[in-house]
């Protein structure tokens, strides 16, 4: 899985859960976010990040 800013590989846990975080935008859709992309932004941001 990638991180759908920055297109970097996410790291998994040992049970392959991605580390990150899922963002839904206005249509409903969850998109993943590695913590490098998500520190000090708020969650309008990121999905503003994303387009």
């Amino acid at each position: 899985m990638k991180c759908e800013i920055c297109k970097e590989k996410l790291e998994e846990t040992f049970l392959h859960k991605p580390l990150g975080t899922a963002v839904k935008d206005a249509k409903g859709k969850t998109h993943w976010v590695c913590s490098a992309c998500q520190k000090g932004k708020t969650k309008d941001e990121l999905v503003t990040a994303l387009k």
